[in-house]
């Protein structure tokens, strides 16, 4: 021991020169990879030498069977391991071989993504999303989406599990130390290459024959070409005539002819045609007339018209709005069936956008003409209610197929238009007078009260200035209202009407009842407008006793608080 004590002793410097030589040829650092051999093996532990360790350190044996080292659990054997600890607080060498194996397995995978190679793996079990594939020389595990798999859909990958087979790094997370992978990506590759040089045998304008459908899309039809080539046909070169989606004119395995059309070698794509093999029917548009005559067979029907067939492949649109005369919209899934041949008339020829536009209701009698035929405007004749709003009644006369129309202002003269509707329901009798016929624009307009007595032709032999005797019914704040004796109908007399003197001009004289003398005011037949007015009375009067009572003294007994200043003013006029 006192050769330890004495580092001045020769014998002490050169051992501490032969153990720091020693050191030097072994690089022993936490955190690192080092190589242990297996030097002792008992029940559930190995037993490491690794030189430069001052202990042996232990492993778990279901650590190395869980990594798969199986085999390598025998005295002899070399393993690598990870050094976490060199010294533990109990003292103790802490080793990982499982770390070491990721880490060295994660470093290969970074070699592989940065060079771009692929890496061998096989799929060891399915996951939500996609898989795991295990790497093979390493032992990693690494996520495959499910979109990754292969290039077309498969509902099994059983025969693909526990199968090596080559893998392309998509994606690495270094910090969360995550590989994403793809199966695709290897088949593609093979399969670009090879769709290549299929892909260049072919020149626009060759013909395709027996090319089989294989599936359908919303923009058009995928063909399967002699089992080495799909192609795809757009849903507008499926035919020359309308089609909104592949399988109304094709089924799956059905076999036709092709046109090629459009080649992309970039994205090794062939384009074709069907409709290309046929002759253009539209090139016959100029066997057609407008406003003719012409059988059509209906082949599709929507929710905005028809469908129809001039001859084969030339289409034509009969919108819902051409269909009735009476139906604005009418239904045409309502009315034909497909396959029903029925007469229309062409309208609108448009060669440049090739659209044909018919209408079925002009082959059709107008029954607004025959309703203007029958029944003339001025005419009485009655109706039935068929319908009603909240402003208006439609009716139906005779067996015509049209509603005319009749606004609530034209039932009654005398009360509220709307008032007057309540009274009125569907079904109804009413009598009926044609105001106005307009069959360009559909439309007709009766009136009810037209057929009535009209209460203002009390003022036919009235004139403006003549006085007529009322009876007041209301007052209020802002007049009175009087009905003329012989009359049916009420007017207003506003409170400016009422009295020359301001002062006067109060409507609470009256409660309602009595009786006055009123001048007409306005009059407008036309319009039947009149406007009533007590002042306009008093100012006729009093006109007319200052033209028959020219002195001051006979002024003052007349009922006119005004009249003799006004007398003193004539009397300075004739001086």
């Amino acid at each position: 021991m006192e050769i330890y004590k004495d580092l001045s002793n020769p014998s002490s410097k050169e051992f501490e020169k032969l153990l720091n030589n020693q050191l030097a040829k072994i690089n022993i650092e936490e955190g690192k990879i080092i190589n242990g051999k297996i030097n002792k093996i008992t029940e559930k532990f190995c037993f490491l030498f690794i030189e430069g360790l001052k202990s042996e350190p232990v492993l778990d044996i279901n650590e190395l069977k869980s990594i798969g080292m199986h085999d390598k659990i025998k005295v002899g054997e070399v393993i690598p391991v990870l050094l976490e600890k060199i010294e533990d607080k109990n003292g103790e060498i802490l080793v990982s071989a499982s770390k070491a194996q990721k880490i060295r397995g994660w470093d290969k995978l970074v070699e592989a993504y940065e060079k771009n190679e692929p890496v061998m793996g096989k799929i060891t079990s399915k996951c939500k999303g996609g898989a795991i594939v295990e790497h093979i020389d390493t032992g990693s595990l690494m996520f495959l989406p499910g979109s990754q798999i292969s290039d077309r859909p498969l509902k099994d990958i059983n025969h693909l599990m526990n199968e090596p087979q080559k893998f392309k790094l998509i994606k690495l997370d270094k910090i969360r130390g995550n590989a994403c992978v793809s199966r695709k990506e290897i088949i593609s590759s093979f399969k670009k290459e090879d769709k290549a040089k299929l892909v260049s045998k072919y020149k626009i304008g060759d013909i395709i024959k027996d090319a089989e459908v294989k599936g359908f899309s919303n923009f058009g039809c995928f063909f399967n070409v002699n089992g080495e080539l799909d192609v795809l046909v757009h849903l507008q070169e499926l035919s020359w005539t309308r089609v909104d989606h592949p399988d109304q004119v094709l089924e799956i395995g059905q076999k036709s002819d092709l046109k090629i059309i459009s080649i992309d070698l970039e994205k090794l794509q062939i384009g074709c045609s069907i409709k290309q093999l046929s002759k253009d029917p539209f090139e016959n548009i100029d066997n057609y007339e407008l406003n003719k005559a012409y059988k059509v067979k209906i082949i599709k029907l929507t929710d905005f018209g028809a469908f129809c067939e001039l001859e084969s492949g030339l289409t034509t649109l009969l919108h819902s709005s051409e269909i009735s005369w009476t139906k604005k919209n009418a239904s045409a899934k309502k009315l034909f069936k497909i396959n029903q041949e029925i007469d229309v008339i062409i309208q609108e020829i448009d060669k440049e956008k090739r659209r044909v536009a018919v209408s079925y209701r002009l082959t059709q009698e107008n029954p607004y003409d025959t309703f203007l035929s029958k029944y003339p405007v001025e005419s009485i004749c009655e109706a039935v209610i068929v319908s009603k709003n909240e402003y208006a009644l439609f009716v139906k006369i005779d067996d015509i197929d049209v509603e005319a129309f009749l606004h609530c202002n034209d039932l009654s003269y005398l009360d509220n238009g709307e008032e007057e509707l309540i009274k009125h329901k569907k079904g109804d009798k009413i009598k009926v007078k044609v105001l106005e016929i307009k069959p360009s624009e559909q439309k007709i307009r009766v009136g009810h009260r037209q057929t009535l007595n009209d209460p203002f032709d009390f003022f036919k032999d009235k004139k403006i200035n003549q006085t007529i005797t009322v009876k007041v019914v209301t007052t209020d704040n802002k007049g009175l209202t009087v009905r003329p004796e012989g009359c049916d109908m009420n007017f207003p007399i506003k409170k400016t009407e009422i009295a020359i003197n301001s002062a006067d001009a109060r409507p609470s004289r009256w409660t309602g009842g009595e009786k006055l003398d009123v001048a007409i005011k306005d009059l407008k037949m036309d319009q039947r407008k009149v406007t009533l007015s007590i002042k306009l009375l008093e100012e006729i009067e009093k006109k007319e006793a200052l033209e028959k009572y020219g002195s001051e003294g006979s002024g003052k007994n007349l009922p006119f608080s005004s009249l003799s200043d006004d007398l003193k003013k004539k009397e300075k006029e004739k001086e």
